[in-house]
């Protein structure tokens, strides 16, 4: 598989675009995204488990039932979250005037939203952006679409790699966003992938699933999970390879670990950018009784303030990890514990090795790093992508709607 981090990809059977509608300021800047297939074509989507879901995720959700789409539509600015019976139909509208314009049924256009939660989402924006986002439309216009849904997100974020798939060469393009409210079960995050393979609807949405829970769901920046959350998968078929129906069809695996790829790419550009982030982290913990335990007990540190504010300051203090695991539920031993900075040992038997301590030090403050938990409780195992607390993100978070 050869892939590459670019904004500028083409994916078969589809196009890409996006326009300035004036939903974040008033200042020309992008706000709103369209990616359109060539066809109907297979589409599987995952969405937050948050029991207040915005307006758009109600109606994807209630659209993607046929296992079928033509367009995605985005915007940054505004979740419409917290608007009620109004801001379903203002996400209608919103799909019914780009099917309109597509020529297509409004029941084949999703559509994802970025922003803040409760302000009331209005039509105006779209109908006077509508030619320029169908003008912008083009295979190479995935790029425009990436910056258009970013909010806090510095950079954006796009994947692409191709891969042989049963003796055809494919393709997977994807973007995403996402600096904030980063807690699995996703979160303020939205990515929207697009490959030219040829997959069965009922094996697409396992694909990506599975995919989603190897990457999405293993990250965390602050524990907040979203009401917009979502993530899209589209397969148009152009590449012209036998149809995949199962993980045991022939090139059935190659997609899988394609897809995989994409999200676990992705995953790690959204914890890199994390809101005011310096430094990415993987907790990983081995050792637990349980696979229940290794998560939460994973979850438990990657999330504690106090561990990731130490984070950015460079200091290894082992103590808080340890107090961390103490209140995650996991069941272990305190005085069998194991702890590690990138092979550096700071715990050994639920005691600190001192000695270790500057070496240890000298890890924290590399831009990436390593915390090795084992529990020494069992067998099980997981690992989480985290990030540093810094005085930025109470900054951004501070300031967020002013």
């Amino acid at each position: 598989m050869t892939d590459r981090a670019t904004e500028t990809f083409v994916v078969p059977g589809f196009r890409a675009g996006a326009a300035a509608a004036g939903v974040k300021k008033a200042d020309g800047r992008l706000d709103v995204a369209l990616i359109v297939a060539d066809g109907p074509c297979p589409t599987a989507g995952v969405f937050t488990r948050n029991l207040v879901q915005a307006a758009p995720v109600v109606l994807s959700r209630e659209r993607l039932r046929s296992g079928y789409a033509r367009a995605i539509l985005a915007n940054s600015g505004n979740a419409n979250a917290g608007t009620g019976a109004p801001g379903l139909e203002a996400a209608r509208a919103w799909t019914a005037l780009a099917a309109e314009a597509l020529g297509v049924g409004s029941e084949e256009v999703l559509m994802a939203s970025t922003g803040v939660i409760g302000l009331p989402l209005s039509v105006g924006p779209m109908e006077r952006a509508l030619p320029r986002l169908i003008a912008s439309l083009a295979p190479d216009g995935f790029g425009a679409a990436a910056r258009a849904i970013m909010t806090t997100d510095t950079v954006p974020k796009t994947f692409f790699a191709r891969t042989e798939v049963a003796g055809v060469e494919v393709g997977l393009g994807g973007i995403g966003k996402g600096a904030g409210m980063i807690r699995p079960d996703l979160a303020t995050m939205l990515c929207f992938l697009c490959t030219d393979a040829r997959v069965e609807p009922k094996y697409l949405s396992r694909v990506l699933s599975r995919a989603v829970d190897a990457s999405f769901n293993r990250i965390t920046i602050d524990g907040d999970t979203s009401t917009n959350d979502c993530v899209f998968l589209m397969a148009s078929g152009a590449a012209g390879n036998a149809p995949l129906a199962g993980p045991n069809d022939r090139g059935g695996p190659a997609l899988e670990e394609l897809v995989t790829a994409a999200c676990r790419d992705l995953a790690h550009r959204i914890v890199a950018d994390g809101e005011g982030a310096t430094k990415v982290c993987r907790v990983a913990v081995i050792g637990a009784a349980s696979a229940f335990d290794a998560q939460r007990a994973a979850f438990t540190v990657a999330e504690s303030p106090l561990v990731k504010t130490a984070l950015f300051g460079g200091d290894p203090n082992w103590g808080r990890i340890l107090a961390a695991l103490g209140r995650s539920g996991a069941r272990f031993d305190p005085e069998d514990v194991d702890i590690f900075f990138d092979g550096v040992q700071m715990v050994a038997g639920g005691l600190g090795l001192w000695s270790n301590e500057s070496r240890a030090a000298e890890v924290m403050r590399r831009p990436e790093m390593t915390i090795q938990i084992d529990l020494k409780a069992g067998q099980a195992s997981f690992t989480v992508l985290t990030c540093d607390f810094s005085r930025e993100y109470v900054s951004i978070n501070a300031d967020y709607r002013s």
